[in-house]
């Protein structure tokens, strides 16, 4: 038997504009699997989740998926980087680590917001610079940084084991306050913060982005803590697909992985359990930009919704299960060829309604 589940953050429309949008999004083969599909045990899309929970619906789905459910039951976000930090190279160092991105705070008018770190765009010779200047500070304070890449640093900080943190797109948009460090450490954590702050303000780098009028790079944002004792993390999938992110460092446990494949590479693929990841969706929703989201969602139907009906209708698949996630709520609907012959039942996006 072949099962793949597919993971769509952000395809369940907000509350507020549900009817508006589903009003406009023409998906007749997503219609046909959603609405002779099977609930899952899930939360139904009208059920809500915490939304000031350290970590997106979807970040968390990925989190027990792959064995760290229970760093999200203790109020934290995923432990992650360790595996990180052997996606990109590095050595899974002892000692307890951290993932630090190098940010935007859009300051409004009584609060910081943290702006999507996906619209930096930072370059690596950016990144490398202000790293160094970060690195010093936080030698001062015995605490190591490592480079990843451009977006994605590492300290070691033991001291801060007991950090309970939540990841940049749970606090992403939001009033920073809710979503900032608590715990033993957080004094410490918002000096160094508060010193590299002071020391970007002017740095050249900043000084180049304002010009050509991008946006500085103002502030840090740290997550993920964990060490090498919390242990790798374990997939149940035999194959994983489109992990991009934080959530390619799982990828590494599949035994078949692929950064980049299309619907029909991985229905050829035939794998006993899948997992695709459709990321697409969430840099616009982030950015409420449902133009966007609109253009994005009608694009997954084309390339991915249109060939799994037609993949389960033909038996090249057996089984499809569709994670749906907004920024509160999660869905999970499982669609077979046998459901699908429930013709009685007319296609409908209702589901995706709260």
């Amino acid at each position: 038997m072949s099962q793949l589940d597919i993971l769509v953050p952000f395809s369940l429309p907000p509350e507020e504009m549900s009817a508006d949008l589903l009003r406009e999004l023409k998906a007749p083969a997503l219609a046909g699997l959603l609405a002779r599909a099977t609930p899952g045990r899930n939360p139904s899309a009208g059920e809500r989740l915490d939304p000031f929970a350290p970590a997106l619906p979807h970040e968390a789905w990925l989190a027990h998926q792959f064995g760290f459910g229970t760093s999200l039951a203790a109020e934290n976000s995923p432990p992650i980087a360790p595996d990180f930090m052997l996606s990109l190279g590095l050595a899974r160092e002892t000692g307890n680590w951290f993932v630090l991105q190098p940010v935007h705070f859009f300051i409004a008018r009584d609060h910081l917001v943290l702006t999507d770190p996906r619209q930096l765009e930072l370059a690596e010779d950016e990144s490398r610079a202000l790293f160094e200047v970060a690195r010093m500070l936080f030698e001062e304070d015995d605490k190591t940084l490592l480079f990843g890449n451009a977006g994605t640093w590492f300290v070691h900080a033991d001291s801060w084991s007991q950090l309970r943190t939540s990841t940049p797109d749970a606090a992403c948009g939001h009033n920073i306050d809710i979503w900032m460090p608590k715990g033993e450490g957080e004094r410490s954590w918002r000096k160094i913060q508060n010193e590299v702050q002071m020391h970007w303000f002017t740095h050249p780098v900043n000084a180049e982005r304002e010009a050509k009028g991008q946006k500085p790079v103002n502030s840090i944002w740290i997550w993920g803590g964990a060490s090498p004792a919390t242990g790798h993390a374990r997939s149940a999938y035999s194959a994983v697909f489109g992990l991009s992110g934080w959530a390619s460092a799982l990828a590494q446990h599949a035994s078949k992985t692929a950064a980049h494949a299309s619907a029909g590479e991985v229905i050829a693929a035939r794998p006993e359990r899948g997992l695709v990841l459709l990321d697409e969706l969430i840099e616009p929703a982030l950015a409420n930009d449902w133009s966007r989201w609109l253009g994005t969602f009608q694009q997954l139907e084309k390339d991915w919704f249109v060939p799994q009906l037609e993949a389960l209708q033909s038996g090249k698949i057996d089984r499809v299960s569709l994670i749906l996630t907004h920024n509160s709520r999660l869905s999970t609907f499982t669609a077979s060829r046998l459901s699908l012959r429930k013709f009685w039942i007319k296609p409908s996006l209702a589901r995706l309604c709260p």
